[in-house]
């Protein structure tokens, strides 16, 4: 397993509909396989200091992503250990605001064509 110094991936949070999605595009020239970003716990909104998180998003792993290609990551979110549904989401508290920090990462890890892991942080959040 190696740790990519470069960046293979940018990302946007992007808004359709009435939900917020999240795509990542591969900067590289080789094809990336097996690309999954790690469950994100979130804070907690209602305790003053975050206490134990009771919401987290999943994401599904993506087969592959061609070079140059973009691809939308489906995810879900958790509360209280259930999947709540679209008016529930809260992804969009990963989407970065000008100024502030951030407070959470992506965990991003793939395949190369070697076949060896790689991994990529992205901060991300409000």
């Amino acid at each position: 397993m190696a740790t990519n110094i470069g960046q293979t991936f940018a990302l946007r949070f992007v808004e359709s509909d009435s939900k917020v999605l999240l795509e990542l595009m591969n900067l590289s020239g080789q094809t990336l396989r097996s690309v999954e970003i790690l469950t994100i716990f979130l804070k907690d909104e209602e305790i003053v200091g975050g206490g134990p998180s009771t919401a987290h998003i999943k994401f599904e792993s993506v087969k592959s992503i061609q070079p140059q290609e973009k691809s939308v990551m489906p995810h879900r979110t958790w509360i209280n250990g259930k999947p709540v549904g679209v008016d529930h989401d809260q992804l969009q508290r990963l989407k970065p605001i000008a100024g502030e920090t951030s407070p959470y990462v992506l965990d991003i890890s793939w395949e190369d064509p070697e076949g060896k892991t790689r991994f990529q942080r992205i901060p991300v959040g409000h």
